[in-house]
């Protein structure tokens, strides 16, 4: 390498390649196994650094600052987007000494108007960059078409509107997940069986995720004719009224009497595990997505049959990543960027929670 990339740590180069400090190393040292593709990112970023400017000096002599702005749920103790937030806060740190700034905004999940007005006051700071999940799709592309206007960059994490000029997208393929959960899900039930589709009310727009979701456990049962073979028993949950949520739930299974399963395309199926818990109808299949504390003891005790898991953290810290590749260094990105659909069961959970990388 040059004289002048000698400041650049092996972290630097990890971060710009994709890959961790000890894929680097041993690339360097050319010693232990790489992956041809991982062996080729690094190589990348090396013969960028010797045939190019140095992209850390560059970016700090240019003495600009970034402000990127993340637009999400508000995160809760255990929740889903607990997860993402601490993703933004990891990015933050590494990504500090390309003089970037991050900074984070809240909206509520179960109220559009919530939405709009935290997204209204990001269009009067007129920020950088913008990060949206977005939850309520009419109100995102109204909020991304100011964006645009604007001439302001913007990434999707956790679902995707592929209309819209983005960026990047982080997150699951959801209709593919919600196809998947279908075959999981439906997959040897006995002809006539009752299956229960939990959704959590809002106020305004249904969530683009959710949405997403369910429209792809629809096609599974259409491409396998299975209309007439199985009873969809659509559950509308409040989510502030859980003694209502359990009412619901028991007449569901006074007025229906072969009901074998039950799904929710959001992360709150230990609500559902709860409530089928409380009325002793443990024997149902159930399926729901993410890896929050209580989805996982529900799934250990065997209430939960799956969790499809979906990295959030990873989400937001590769999307601040490539927002700094884009921006900053001027180097090519993958638009649309699926994490893998992690399928968990009570028989793999340790592990998956066990393991780092």
């Amino acid at each position: 390498m040059q004289e002048n990339n000698h400041k650049i740590r092996i972290k630097d180069i990890a971060v710009l390649a994709g890959v961790s400090e000890g894929t680097v190393d041993r690339v360097l040292h050319n010693r232990g196994d790489v992956s041809a593709k991982s062996r080729e990112a690094v190589t990348k970023v090396l013969e960028e650094m010797n045939y190019s400017p140095n992209l850390l000096a560059r970016s700090l002599a240019s003495k600009k600052q970034y402000r990127f702005v993340c637009l999400f749920p508000a995160p809760q103790p255990g929740n889903y987007w607990e997860d993402i937030d601490k993703g933004f806060d990891l990015a933050a740190t590494d990504f500090m000494h390309y003089n970037v700034q991050i900074e984070k905004q809240y909206f509520n999940q179960y109220d559009t108007r919530s939405f709009v007005n935290v997204s209204n006051a990001i269009l009067k700071g007129q920020p950088d960059a913008v990060f949206i999940s977005p939850i309520f799709r009419e109100e995102t592309l109204a909020f991304t078409d100011e964006l645009t206007k604007l001439q302001i960059p913007f990434s999707f994490i956790d679902s995707l509107i592929a209309e819209a000029d983005y960026v990047t997208y982080y997150g699951q393929n959801s209709f593919e997940s919600g196809y998947i959960a279908a075959k999981l899900l439906l997959g040897s039930l006995p002809e006539g069986s009752q299956i229960i589709v939990a959704r959590t009310l809002r106020k305004g727009s249904e969530s683009n995720q959710t949405v997403t979701r369910h429209n792809g456990f629809l096609k599974y049962i259409q491409d396998h004719q299975l209309q007439d073979h199985h009873q969809l028993i659509n559950v509308e949950f409040n989510n502030d009224d859980e003694g209502a949520n359990l009412e619901l739930l028991r007449t569901a299974f006074t007025t229906h009497g072969n009901i074998k399963a039950a799904i929710t395309f959001n992360s709150k199926v230990d609500r559902l595990a709860m409530h089928l818990a409380a009325l002793h109808q443990t024997n149902i299949r159930l399926i729901g997505y993410d890896l929050l504390e209580q989805n996982v003891s529900y799934l250990q005790q065997g209430v939960i049959n799956y969790l499809i898991a979906q990295r959030p953290q990873k989400q937001a810290y590769f999307t601040v990543r490539d927002m700094c590749r884009e921006l900053i260094f001027r180097q090519e990105i993958k638009k649309i960027n699926y994490v893998p659909v992690d399928i968990l069961l009570n028989e793999n959970i340790e592990d998956y929670l066990n393991f780092t990388e």
